[in-house]
């Protein structure tokens, strides 16, 4: 049960994750946004970034499944997503980062249009709005991540970025 005012926020990030809106976090979901992510940006499965969004996803989801699920069904329950968020990264964000940067840093390759290494403003959000964050939230987001408001974002950025959002709630 969420208890405290910072479980509750938390818990909102939740949905975020539940690609399919089952009630549960599992591999499907992490697929099922790869997907999204390679669909919105022209990407095929099989070429190299394809591979690597679907390694990413793969690398995220078993992250995530060490760190909260207590039961070890292969499903995150919101309450075991809560406890893992809550008990387990909070005071260490950082360790959140490290679970979500080979995904983050396949998705942004996906979104990457030139091959630069940063993404737009515009390519984030784009990103954002394929996980599932609306487009108001996502566009305000991506232009917030630009900090020296030269139009680009950097990995540094966005992976910090990121693990904050899904562990601390402000």
């Amino acid at each position: 049960m969420v208890s405290t005012e910072y479980e509750r926020k938390i818990a909102a990030r939740f949905a975020t994750f539940d690609q399919d809106g089952n009630g549960y976090i599992d591999r499907e979901d992490f697929s099922a946004a790869a997907k999204a992510l390679l669909a919105e940006f022209g990407t095929t499965a099989r070429s190299d970034k394809g591979q690597a969004l679907y390694i990413g996803a793969e690398a995220f989801w078993q992250g995530m499944a060490g760190i909260a699920d207590r039961d070890g069904d292969q499903r995150i329950t919101r309450e075991e997503f809560v406890y893992g968020a809550v008990k387990r990264l909070r005071d260490n964000p950082d360790r959140f980062a490290d679970i979500a940067r080979p995904f983050l840093d396949a998705a942004l390759a996906v979104a990457d249009g030139d091959a630069d290494g940063a993404v737009t403003v515009a390519e984030t959000a784009r990103v954002l709005k394929v996980l599932g964050v609306s487009e108001d939230i996502a566009t305000g987001a991506a232009t917030a991540l630009d900090t020296d408001t030269d139009g680009r974002v950097t990995e540094p950025e966005i992976v910090s970025a990121f693990a904050r959002y899904f562990t601390v709630p402000e």
